[in-house]
């Protein structure tokens, strides 16, 4: 089947802004996020702002996850390495599998942009609850970055070789298994 023989399928995201200082009126880095989930097609499930609380960002991104109406969770903030950037310590440990190939491909793209600065990212992504979780850092320019030159391609069902919208219904299967099954 060709790529353009595949329609479109929308993907219901999630947008949380991980911040002591941001609201929703003043968030930009969750703005250019939804702005552009939506012009891509997609539909925003949700949006919000927690503090830099590792139990108040599990807790949100557990309720999203445990929601039918959220396929797609993308924080934006808390990445960096202060101590109030929590973000990777809040969502690693709840991983059911961590998409490492995402951290390296965001490096990548975000080297072009802003050089060694990169490695001030602890930009991650997994899966939690049969859905996509990732991690962004909370600049507008990484949003796009992260958005344009990966989000945007693999959450596109008519993306090839491959992309995430194909495997969604697949991300539980370990969960449908049951516990007599080999792998």
């Amino acid at each position: 089947m060709s790529a353009t023989a595949r329609e479109f399928i929308p993907v219901r995201i999630a947008v949380l802004t991980v911040s002591d200082t941001r609201t929703l009126a003043d968030d930009k880095s969750g703005q250019t996020l939804a702005d552009r989930i939506i012009e891509a097609g997609h539909i925003l499930a949700d949006r919000a702002v927690v503090s830099d609380d590792v139990e108040k960002i599990r807790e949100k991104v557990l309720a999203w996850t445990e929601d039918d109406g959220v396929d797609v969770v993308i924080t934006t903030g808390g990445t960096g390495f202060t101590g109030r950037d929590v973000t990777p310590d809040a969502l690693e440990p709840i991983f059911e599998k961590k998409m490492d190939g995402f951290s390296e491909v965001f490096h990548r793209i975000s080297y072009d942009k802003i050089g060694t600065s990169t490695i001030q990212s602890r930009a991650t992504g997994g899966v939690v609850n049969a859905t996509f979780v990732f991690a962004l850092p909370g600049s507008p320019g990484a949003c796009k970055d992260a958005w344009d030159g990966i989000l945007k391609q693999q959450l596109d069902y008519r993306h090839m070789p491959c992309n995430f919208v194909e495997i969604m219904p697949r991300l539980d299967e370990h969960l449908r298994r049951g516990s007599g099954g080999s792998a």
